[in-house]
């Protein structure tokens, strides 16, 4: 018989459930980020319940498509953010933040949710980079951008804060994987990608994008 793994007490602080419960990995597409993310007995969706969180849906807990492929691409562009200031904007568990920082940015990692903000703290700290983590937007030369149109609701609130920045003058990368309500005719596609999604190995068609400035 298969040893029994007891189910995560409702008493855990997000810190404690992410260090004791989730699995703390390196990501296929960039091995040298490890980021903390749910195994099949981690007990996720029992202790958002217990939170009473059981409707929020847990994006800072996975890998999602549209922050691999802007962490892929720092990879091959990281002169896009070196020695800049960085908003990871919607940061999630910390992915682009962090893919940021290790390109040589000064980055804040703006994300509402304050279990993704304890993510990103621990996320951070595992792979040695420095950040500020904040539950709102601050001034910054980039902004990246990873699945932040994910649905229609959430794009109607997005677009018009990203294109106002950058009508500000503001570098804005947007990474998608080509999601329904990604708003394609205001984006220019720049580059794209094949990158795994929501935890799965299965590399799906993303893109980095950036927001469309109406002609003078």
């Amino acid at each position: 018989m298969g040893r029994c793994v007891p189910a995560p007490r409702v008493s855990l602080s997000p810190q404690q459930f992410i260090r004791e419960r989730l699995v703390l990995a390196p990501l296929p597409f960039r091995p040298d980020i490890s980021l903390y993310r749910p195994a099949p007995k981690s007990g996720l969706i029992g202790w958002l319940a217990a939170q009473g969180r059981a409707d929020e849906p847990p994006y800072w807990a996975y890998a999602w498509a549209g922050g691999a492929v802007l962490a892929l691409h720092l990879v091959n562009y990281p002169e896009l953010v070196a020695n800049r200031t960085v908003l990871d904007f919607g940061a999630g568990g910390g992915l682009v933040a962090i893919a940021a920082a290790k390109a040589g940015a000064t980055v804040t990692a703006f994300e509402p949710d304050p279990i993704g903000r304890a993510a990103i703290a621990l996320n951070a700290e595992a792979n040695g980079v420095s950040l500020a983590i904040s539950d709102a937007i601050v001034e910054a030369e980039v902004v990246l951008a990873g699945d932040v149109f994910y649905d229609a609701e959430v794009a109607a609130a997005t677009l018009p804060t990203l294109t106002r920045l950058a009508a500000q003058g503001r570098r804005i990368l947007v990474g998608d994987p080509f999601r329904r309500d990604l708003p394609l005719d205001q984006l220019e596609l720049i580059a794209e990608y094949r990158v795994p999604d929501f935890g799965s190995d299965a590399p799906v068609r993303s893109g980095v994008f950036a927001p469309k400035l109406p002609k003078p």
